[in-house]
């Protein structure tokens, strides 16, 4: 998406930090007139302009960025500029705080919500998109499969960049949603699959079932729950799916790891590991039993809590 975005001839100015960065991102941003700005002392790319920040001047470091953008505009070059004319609406960017304020300021509707069954569960969908299997096709039809369940999907990264193309992320997605699902959001106006930022984001999914966990009393592995990285392709996709295992949520990866050489390695992370943390790490690269599977656990936990199937 960074190129394609460079490629519309219409971005003055993009900043890149130190992960995913497309290795040819200057070169692609010298056959326009896109200036590359990297920020992170770790970060030097040949032919980009670094500006590095540091929190104690971030405002006037963002001013700088924002000035020099500004001043590229000059530069634009009228017969390069292509933006597509499709478009497609999509609501961004819940934080927690923005999941609680559109909640009404607290989290019962949606403890309600879980606790009477019109909302089964909570399934976090993240991770990058892999050229080794289709294209978005494992992000898309899990996160519609679990939506018409009534299970309410957040996500972060590359995945929200499948959902929002797809259209799950407007609020007339809805019409995808099992009447669970379908009821809450158009209630509160809101899409049943909410964007909570970049993959690095994917702590504030944590927080978010730390905060329920507690509200109801319980731990996160007992919550009907669960986490996917369906067309995962970096390895620091892996290091945020451990995390989750280690939280206690069992974790769907749809590529398999390279950890099939060692059985014992293997078990591990797939079976024994769930009796000593709660989570576990389930492979499955077809997304319709991954979604099968994510489904019969959230309700065996359901059924744990002793909350209506």
């Amino acid at each position: 998406m960074q190129e394609l975005a460079i490629v519309t001839g219409a971005v003055e100015a993009m900043i890149v930090d130190y992960q995913c960065v497309m290795p040819a991102i200057v070169d692609v941003a010298g056959c326009y007139h896109t200036k590359i700005i990297t920020t992170e002392p770790k970060m030097h790319i040949p032919g980009a302009l670094h500006i590095e920040f540091e929190p104690e001047r971030a405002d006037e470091i963002a001013e700088k960025i924002v000035s020099t953008a500004i001043e590229n505009y000059q530069n634009r070059r009228t017969e390069k500029i292509k933006i597509p004319e499709h478009k497609m609406e999509a609501m961004a960017g819940f934080s927690v705080e923005a999941i609680v304020n559109a909640l009404g300021g607290t989290l019962e509707p949606l403890l309600n919500a879980v606790k009477d069954g019109t909302i089964k569960g909570i399934v976090g969908v993240v991770g990058c998109v892999n050229p080794k299997v289709k294209h978005n096709h494992s992000h898309i039809l899990l996160t519609k499969k679990l939506i018409a369940n009534d299970i309410l999907v957040v996500g972060t990264g590359c995945w929200a960049l499948a959902a929002a193309m797809h259209g799950l992320l407007s609020p007339d997605a809805t019409k995808e949603a099992g009447p669970g699902v379908r009821k809450i959001c158009e209630a509160l106006k809101i899409p049943p699959c909410l964007h909570m930022g970049s993959c690095v984001d994917c702590s504030r999914i944590l927080i978010a079932l730390g905060a329920i966990a507690d509200a109801l009393g319980v731990d996160i592995p007992d919550l009907p729950a669960a986490g996917s990285a369906p067309e995962w392709m970096s390895e620091k996709a892996v290091s945020i799916g451990t995390y989750f295992v280690a939280s206690g949520v069992f974790t769907h990866l749809g590529t398999i790891p390279p950890v099939l050489g060692s059985p014992v390695v293997t078990k591990l992370l797939t079976e024994d590991i769930e009796d000593l943390i709660g989570g576990k790490f389930y492979v499955e690269p077809d997304p319709e039993k991954a979604a099968d599977t994510i489904i019969e656990v959230i309700m065996a936990k359901r059924k744990k809590l002793g909350l209506p199937l």
